[in-house]
Parts: structure tokens; C-alpha cells; sequence
């Protein structure tokens, strides 16, 4: 007896759905282009986004979605995304793949 025959004689009525639940990762587009700004603070280079009009939670997933990818450190500050290092190039790829519009400014 496996974990399913299990489940329906605890809840014989249940009717199991055949589409899995969709997960929630739209993320608001818009007009004006996200700004990539290299800066050197300390002596050590990060890359900063700033200019989106969305919502501060979506920033922040994508925020979390760009670290994980990268494999660097980060975080989210002043509606600002401070990237460890200087990913510029990687981060502009990864949020044109996405559909943003991503203007690159210094360096």
C-alpha cells in the first residue's frame, strides 16, 4: 500500500486534481530600462540596479533570483539591488532573457 492508496482511505471523498498548482513568479515589466551601474566601494567592486517601478516584493524576488543564480552576495537596499562583484554583463543577459529593458551605465 503506497502514500496515495493511503490517502484516499483517509479522505474517500477527496478527488485528486490532474493540473499541478502553477507556481507565482510574474514579475511586473516596464517602460523605463533597469540602470547597471558598476561602482567601486571600499576599494571593491560591486554592480548596483535601481530604477524599477513595480512592486518592493517582486524587486526583491528578482533581487534573490539573480544571487542564487550568480552564485554571489548581495542585497536589497533603498530600492537598489547591490550585487558583490562586478556581474554586469551576466546580469544584463539574465534580465534581457526575462524581457527588461537594461540601460548600462559607467565603466
Amino acid at each position: 500500500m503506497d502514500f496515495k492508496d493511503q490517502l484516499k482511505n483517509l479522505f474517500p471523498e477527496h478527488i485528486e486534481s490532474e493540473t499541478p498548482l502553477e507556481e507565482k513568479s510574474t514579475i511586473w515589466l516596464q517602460e523605463e530600462p533597469i540602470i547597471c551601474k558598476y561602482e567601486k566601494r571600499k576599494g571593491k567592486p560591486i554592480t548596483i540596479l535601481e530604477g524599477y517601478t513595480g512592486a518592493t516584493s517582486d524587486f526583491k524576488m528578482l533581487a534573490k533570483e539573480i544571487k542564487t543564480k550568480l552564485s554571489v552576495g548581495g542585497s536589497f537596499k533603498e530600492d537598489k539591488i547591490i550585487i558583490q562583484g562586478d556581474f554586469r554583463d551576466k546580469i544584463m543577459t539574465l534580465l534581457t532573457d526575462k524581457g527588461f529593458k537594461v540601460k548600462r551605465v559607467g565603466g
